[in-house]
């Protein structure tokens, strides 16, 4: 029952969530708002359950590196779990196309074109959907997430790819 309302254990969540980054352009107000909202909204609520560990919550690093995404997870008995690897490459026309509707957004609000930013708003909606699901479908016999979840954490992942999509080529 990945993606749908889950049931977990009590403990099952993310309690300390780092992003690790040398740096991330924050140079469009949207992506910043995406990240600050995406980080206060997992803090507050999420559905994280490691498949092989039941002892909650967890403490959740996220970070690139060589074109992976990398989760480095604790356990709240301090124990570090695998570190689950995976590879960008699934992700690289979604996180092109987040971008670029970060950037359309950025020029409708200078424009002042309140139609245009809220079909701009539409698709990013529609883009962080497809993110998501794809993230359920590729943790699925790891990690078990809910959609929200799923989603907040997509946006931090094109968070931590901002200014990096040249990689992604």
């Amino acid at each position: 029952m990945f993606g749908k309302t889950i049931k977990l254990r009590k403990n099952s969540y993310i309690e300390n969530l780092d992003l690790i980054t040398d740096a991330y352009d924050i140079s469009s107000e949207l992506l910043e708002r995406d990240r600050q909202q995406a980080m206060k909204d997992i803090l507050v609520k999420n559905a994280f359950q490691p498949a092989k560990d039941r002892h909650g919550p967890y403490t959740l690093e996220l970070y690139t590196e060589d074109n992976r995404l990398i989760f480095h997870i604790t356990n709240n008995k301090g124990k570090d779990l695998n570190y689950l690897v995976l590879s960008l490459k699934p992700y690289r026309r979604i996180i092109k196309d987040y971008f670029l509707i970060v950037r359309s957004y950025d020029d409708a609000v200078k424009d002042g074109k309140p139609s245009r930013i809220e079909a701009i708003d539409m698709g990013r909606r529609g883009l962080h959907n497809e993110g998501a699901t794809l993230l359920l479908e590729r943790l699925s016999d790891k990690i078990m997430l809910d959609m929200d979840t799923a989603r907040r954490l997509f946006t931090l992942i094109c968070v931590l790819h901002s200014g990096k999509t040249h990689i992604m080529r």
